[in-house]
């Protein structure tokens, strides 16, 4: 069974009278090339977890490593289109849960046991931030994880130090190393979204890229720090952490940065910096 096929995409939506759900970010790959990166991008060892597996597009490139499977879908209507289109194979289990809503060190620690594995998924653009930082925060035992995703999100998580970093590329940097593997044009997927995808690997570090004395504090200053990106750091950092705008300032100019300094200009070991001397300063004051 060709999954890439429009036509064999078609057939199944047509007997299974499956409607696709803007909602789900229901688009499914038809480029072969893509799949083949996305599998070798994932460096598949001990198994690999899906999530959303869709119509099995993935999921079926997947299974040919002869590797476990486990793919997590939130949809029950595709149950038995996946039972169909992925009965060739004894190494993929089908799961029905939320991933948002599911204990995914349990459910790895019950499928794979203490082995390293992969991640892969087809991510909905309005739920990749919220599942990359859950995934990112749980500090599973995975190797790599490998999404497709809006290009746009792809090139802020994969960016260093210019305008197009956000909170999201510095989160995902303190634990992983990103790279973007491949665009995807939106003609590679039945029915088309609205914008070009990109596939990204997250190589995760054995340690996180920075030491920091307070974990907490350096994810709330890079929050603060990007909630309005037209405010200079002093004012975003100002309140929000218990410290009047002039002691930010100071720690600020401490670090050695100006006091005009803008988030979107300093790297993550420059926050590291920064979260280190507000720690030492709060501590102080108590």
């Amino acid at each position: 069974m060709d999954l890439t096929s429009v036509k064999t995409i078609k057939d199944i939506s047509s007997r299974y009278g499956f409607v696709f759900k803007k909602g789900l970010g229901q688009n499914f790959l038809t480029d072969n090339r893509v799949l083949e990166e996305t599998v070798d991008a994932a460096e598949i060892e001990n198994g690999v977890l899906e999530i959303g597996p869709g119509f099995g597009v993935l999921t079926y490139a997947l299974a040919k490593t002869g590797k476990k499977v486990v793919a997590v879908e939130v949809d029950d209507r595709l149950l038995p289109v996946l039972e169909e289109t992925l009965s060739e194979f004894d190494n993929v289990e089908v799961v029905l849960q939320d991933i948002l809503k599911t204990d995914i060190k349990e459910l790895l620690k019950d499928k794979f046991g203490d082995n390293k594995i992969s991640i892969a998924a087809n991510l909905p653009y309005y739920i990749t931030t919220p599942i990359i930082t859950r995934l990112l925060e749980l500090r599973l035992p995975v190797n790599n994880m490998v999404f497709m995703v809006q290009k746009e999100v792809a090139e802020r998580i994969a960016a260093k130090k210019s305008r197009d970093v956000g909170a999201i590329s510095l989160y995902c940097q303190y634990f992983a190393e990103p790279e973007i593997i491949c665009t995807v044009p939106a003609g590679s997927f039945y029915p088309p979204p609205k914008v070009d995808s990109a596939v990204l690997r997250l190589k995760m570090l054995d340690e996180p890229r920075v030491k920091v004395e307070d974990e907490e504090l350096l994810f709330k200053v890079i929050r603060a720090s990007f909630g309005q990106r037209r405010k200079t750091l002093a004012n975003g950092l100002s309140g929000g952490l218990g410290l009047d705008k002039q002691t930010i300032t100071e720690i600020i100019k401490k670090c050695g940065f100006s006091e005009t300094v803008r988030g979107e200009t300093l790297s993550l070991e420059d926050f590291a910096k920064i979260s280190d001397e507000i720690s030492i300063v709060k501590r102080g004051a108590k």
